[in-house]
């Protein structure tokens, strides 16, 4: 079967790159396409999201997810992580924690109840829980053939207390920045946020991706780095962190 991004409902980004928002939360999910490879960035907020993230994914790349990086560990970005069986799993050190733990799980399972979720899918997520196979304490390269490497970059604590970055090289280049970067919204500080940590953060984020990348936000549109730089500051207001 042969469909277009666009008839999916996704965004085309670059070349063999894109993203969708999810309904409900707005919740960005990310596709990269390699040579008989596929990354998914960010599964969905219950299993059934992340089938069909699977099923859309395999019809643009033609042929099977391969590869997922979870940039944060909050529900509605690895609900749906059990849905992608036999990928590889990429996700910031220490994400495992926050995953594996019977108490972190409830707390998991009860957020996404509260922001609306139905509690059977939340039971039924939380059950499936996976976590990472590979752990990024710094920064990793990741191959995924016919000259296309991405890379994922471990820039927290800010947003929560384990934060990825996707980076993918091109014209131009596409940086999925998981909740580091808000458009839709103000950016939400919960209680595994750390402040003031944030604005350093997104400086790494702007030094990595730089001037002319598109930076693909957690939740809302695309954004220029004039927007993440602008949030950057405002963060830093709000938390009272000197430049």
């Amino acid at each position: 079967m042969t469909v277009t991004w666009e008839e999916l409902g996704w965004e085309r980004l670059a070349a063999g790159v894109g993203r969708c928002r999810l309904p409900v939360w707005d919740c960005t999910a990310g596709l990269v396409v390699g040579d008989g490879t596929a990354l998914i960035v960010d599964a969905g907020s219950s299993l059934a999201e992340g089938v069909r993230l699977r099923t859309q994914a395999q019809w643009l790349a033609g042929h099977r997810v391969t590869h997922l990086a979870l940039t944060h560990p909050h529900f509605d970005h690895v609900f749906g992580a059990a849905a992608f069986a036999g990928a590889e799993v990429y996700g910031p050190v220490g994400m495992e924690t926050v995953l594996d733990g019977r108490r972190a799980r409830e707390e998991l399972r009860a957020d996404a109840v509260s922001n609306g979720l139905d509690p059977a899918a939340a039971e039924e997520a939380v059950d499936a829980l996976i976590h990472p196979h590979h752990q990024v304490s710094g920064e990793w390269t990741l191959d995924l053939g016919g000259g296309r490497q991405v890379l994922l970059a471990n820039v927290g604590p800010a947003h929560t207390a384990h934060d990825l970055v996707v980076l993918v090289p091109g014209e131009p280049e596409v940086v999925f920045c998981g909740d580091l970067v808000e458009q839709s919204g103000e950016p939400q500080a919960g209680p595994d946020a750390v402040p003031s940590h944030w604005p350093a953060a997104l400086d790494r984020l702007l030094e990595l991706g730089g001037e002319d990348a598109l930076y693909v936000p957690g939740h809302g549109a695309v954004v220029d780095a004039g927007f993440v730089r602008r949030q950057r500051d405002a963060l830093a207001t709000r938390f009272g962190v000197s430049p």
